[in-house]
C-alpha cells in the first residue's frame, strides 16, 4: 500500500526539508503492519553467511538510523536490511541542515555525523523483535569524541551479537573526523582482530554473527590491496563496496548544492563504486563475498553490480526519488534477466569484473 501512495506523497515530502521528510517517512512506516511481505521467486534466493536470503536486494545503512522500523522495511520486499549507524554513546551528530537533495542528479549529500540514540537504545529496540523472521544487520561506528575508537567498535560488537544477523564495521563515513584513518593498514589490522575476537567470544555456542567491513570509494588501488589483504588475514566474512564519496564529479548539475560538504550518494556514485567493486572482486578471488552498494536505481544497475562481483546488493538514495516500489521493480527485472540469459545469480557474480577493471 505504501508503494502505491508514494506518487501522491512525493511532492509533499520533497517540498519539505529533507531531514524532516525523512523523519515523517520513518513515522509513517512505524504505523504500518508488520506483514511478511511478498514471496520471492526461488531464483532470487541467495545462500550466504550461513543464511538464506530470499532475494539479493537489501536496504543500505542510514535509512533507519535508530533501529525503529526493521520489520516494516522488510515487508517492502527487501531481502535484508541494514540499520544504523549505531555508536556506543548517544550523540547528536552535526548541526542541521545536514541532508541535501540534488534532484536533477538523483543524488543526495549528507553530513549527519553518525547521529545516534546510542547502543543501549538500539539494543532495547532489537530485543523487542527477537524471534521474528527476516535478515537484519547493524552498521556500527565510533563516537566523535572517543579517545579509543577501536574500543567503541568492540563495545558495539559485544552489545549487538545475538540480536542481529550481521554487523558492518563502518570505517568509511566521511562525516566523522578521522574515521577514515582507520582504513590504514595498522589501525585496520588491530580493529578487525579485536572485533572478530569479540564476536567469537560473544557468539560462543551460538550461530555466528557475520562481520562485514564497509570501505570508501575514495582510495587508491594500493590502499585497496592493503585493505583486502588485512580483511582476509583477519578472517572477516565479507566486504561492502562502497560508502559515500567526497568527490564531486564535474557532471553534477546541481552546482550550488554540490558545494556542500559531506558524502555524495545516488546515481553519480554508481560508476566509481562499481569499478571499485570489480577491482575488489578480482583481489578477494572469491575467498569472501562482496556486497555492492552505490547508485543502484534499477534492475540494470543491480545486475551490473552482480556482474561486477556482488553477491548481494544494497540501495537507499534511489528510494528518495523512486519510492519503495523500486524494490519489486528491481526483483522482477532480475528474474527476467536470469530467464533471458539462462543463468543463475551465483553464475553471474563477477562475470564482468575483469573487463570493468580494465575500463572496457
Amino acid at each position: 500500500m505504501i508503494s502505491s501512495l508514494f506518487p501522491l506523497a512525493k511532492p509533499v515530502l520533497h517540498a519539505l526539508d529533507p531531514e524532516t521528510a525523512h523523519q515523517l517517512t520513518i513515522r509513517a512506516l512505524s504505523l504500518m503492519p508488520m506483514n511478511a511481505g511478498p514471496k520471492d521467486d526461488a531464483r532470487l534466493s541467495v545462500d550466504l553467511f550461513g543464511r538464506t536470503f530470499p532475494n539479493p536486494i537489501g536496504l543500505a545503512a542510514g535509512f533507519d538510523k535508530q533501529c525503529e522500523v526493521p520489520d516494516q522495511l522488510l515487508s517492502l520486499g527487501f531481502g535484508f536490511v541494514e540499520l544504523g549507524g549505531v555508536v556506543p554513546k548517544a550523540q547528536a551528530g552535526n548541526p542541521r541542515p545536514r541532508l541535501f537533495r540534488l534532484t536533477r542528479d538523483e543524488a543526495i549529500i549528507n553530513r549527519f555525523g553518525l547521529n545516534s540514540d546510542g547502543l543501549e537504545a538500539a539494543r532495547k529496540r532489537l530485543q523487542q523483535r527477537q524471534g521474528r523472521s527476516g535478515i537484519v544487520g547493524v552498521n556500527i561506528g565510533a563516537n566523535k569524541d572517543s579517545t579509543d575508537r577501536i574500543a567503541d567498535y568492540v563495545t558495539c560488537v559485544r552489545g549487538l551479537c545475538g540480536l542481529v544477523d550481521f554487523l558492518t564495521i563502518n570505517v568509511s563515513s566521511p562525516n566523522t573526523p578521522g574515521l577514515r584513518d582507520l582504513q590504514g593498514e595498522a589501525f585496520l589490522d588491530d580493529l578487525l582482530a579485536r572485533c572478530v575476537e569479540a564476536r567469537d567470544a560473544a557468539d560462543h555456542g551460538q550461530r555466528k554473527t557475520t562481520i562485514v567491513l564497509k570501505i570508501a570509494p575514495d582510495m587508491t588501488l594500493e590502499s585497496l590491496d592493503a585493505i583486502v589483504a588485512t580483511a582476509l588475514k583477519r578472517g572477516i566474512d565479507g566486504l561492502t563496496v562502497s560508502n559515500t564519496t567526497v568527490a564531486r564529479p564535474e557532471s553534477l548539475r546541481e552546482k550550488a548544492l554540490a558545494g556542500e560538504t559531506g558524502g555524495l550518494s545516488g546515481k553519480p556514485l554508481f560508476a566509481p563504486s562499481t569499478r571499485l567493486l570489480a577491482e575488489t572482486f578480482l583481489r578477494v578471488e572469491r575467498r569472501i563475498p562482496l556486497i555492492g552498494v552505490g547508485g543502484v536505481d534499477s534492475a540494470d544497475a543491480a545486475w551490473a553490480k552482480i556482474r561486477a562481483g556482488a553477491s548481494l546488493v544494497q540501495l537507499y538514495s534511489a528510494m528518495v526519488y523512486k519510492g519503495p516500489g523500486l524494490v519489486g521493480e528491481i526483483k522482477r527485472g532480475l528474474v527476467e534477466r536470469l530467464a533471458r540469459e539462462k543463468t543463475s545469480l551465483a553464475e553471474a557474480v563477477g562475470r564482468d569484473a575483469a573487463s570493468l577493471a580494465k575500463g572496457l
